[in-house]
């Protein structure tokens, strides 16, 4: 009984209906991914030859630190970039930037000794200079 209710939560929370089987694959969204010529694109049989786009295994990432949300949609990074190359705008433009984003944060001057070499005179020198640093952000 708890088998099943649990059975039936995955199943809402997957957006799966009864009887339904999850997918385990997709096709690389690149839409020239099958006109790259390598061997493993080769599909059919005597003189039926013809290069098909990559599959790509789906994996549940959620609990991996390198995920980055394209894996699962593209057979390698080159094609995830031909994909946002060809559609930049598009994807722009569901949530589009109007104005620039800002964070506060506390900074440090410091005074900094370094020792330069002037290529006109051909020696070096010593230099005072200031340093911005970064030591966290402003909570207010």
């Amino acid at each position: 009984m708890l088998t099943q209710i649990i059975i039936e939560q995955h199943l809402v929370v997957i957006g799966l209906k009864e009887g339904e089987l999850m997918a385990t694959h997709n096709w690389c969204h690149n839409p020239k991914c099958h006109t790259y010529q390598t061997t493993d694109r080769v599909r059919g049989s005597g003189d039926n030859k013809v290069l098909r786009t990559r599959r790509v295994k789906i994996h549940d990432y959620q609990n991996a630190y390198y995920y980055q949300g394209w894996e699962n949609h593209f057979c390698r990074v080159a094609c995830f970039f031909a994909y946002v190359k060809l559609h930049i705008d598009r994807i722009v433009a569901i949530a589009p930037v109007k104005e620039p984003s800002e964070t506060p944060i506390k900074v440090e001057k410091e005074k900094v000794q370094t020792r330069r070499f002037d290529w006109n005179r051909q020696e070096y020198y010593n230099d005072t200079s200031t340093r911005t640093k970064i030591i966290g952000e402003r909570h207010e």
